[in-house]
């Protein structure tokens, strides 16, 4: 029965993601956004119950990647189509709701490859689907909740949001070494480019507050730069 339940929390990782993706075809962008931070603790949960009930499997390894692929790709990408769609450029140039489609691709490639390379069990290569969607909802939902001129102007931007959705695109199909979260242990050594990254974030929220929230990405790969700069077996 056990072995059922890593794959049942990643089912919830999809259904999650799919109930997402409605919301944002209805234009409700911050509901959307709260179900695909949702998916990523169901995502996060998953690996830990399959870890603690030593419950692997093939099946559940596949299923994961097509619930991120989902969650991750499909979704943030919907919302990014909806800001787009809603801003008065897109009746001048009606193709450019349709370019966040690379989005999703780009994360079932990202998916494809981690999958079939053992090297990333410790440490990325490229940005985590996850990570991407993170990097999306945080605008929404800080733009939401802050009242922020600046990032309300961020939102509304189709210039801003194709670079966005460029950029996080190719992010993940790198080769770009990034910080795993996952640890042994929580000594400083050998754990000094996540506890930079936990510090940053603090501090950022500290000054911010919800603000903060699109800095979370840009500092996750910030410490991930630095991190190797600071001694060995640091990813």
């Amino acid at each position: 029965m056990k072995r059922h339940i890593p794959n049942f929390i990643t089912s919830l990782n999809l259904a999650s993601g799919f109930i997402a993706a409605i919301y944002a075809l209805n234009n409700n962008l911050v509901t959307a956004s709260w179900l695909i931070l949702a998916a990523m603790v169901f995502d996060f949960l998953d690996g830990m119950s399959a870890r603690i009930l030593k419950a692997y499997s093939d099946i559940g390894k596949e299923l994961d990647s097509l619930a991120d692929i989902v969650s991750f790709g499909v979704a943030p990408a919907l919302l990014i189509c909806r800001l787009i769609e809603i801003q008065p450029s897109s009746e001048t140039f009606p193709f450019l709701p349709f370019i966040p489609a690379i989005m999703p691709v780009c994360a079932a490639l990202r998916l494809a490859k981690f999958n079939t390379d053992p090297s990333q069990s410790r440490s990325f290569k490229g940005l985590p689907t996850p990570a991407n969607a993170l990097a999306v909802i945080s605008v929404v939902i800080a733009s939401h909740y802050s009242g922020s001129e600046f990032l309300n102007t961020l939102t509304g931007s189709v210039a801003f949001l194709l670079i966005l959705t460029v950029v996080l695109s190719l992010l993940m199909v790198t080769r770009l070494p990034l910080l795993s979260l996952k640890t042994d242990h929580f000594k400083l050594k050998g754990n000094e480019g996540r506890y930079i990254l936990i510090l940053m974030v603090v501090v950022s929220f500290a000054l911010f507050g919800i603000s903060a929230a699109p800095l979370i990405i840009p500092l996750y790969i910030t410490a991930s730069l630095i991190s190797p700069l600071l001694g060995k077996n640091t990813m």
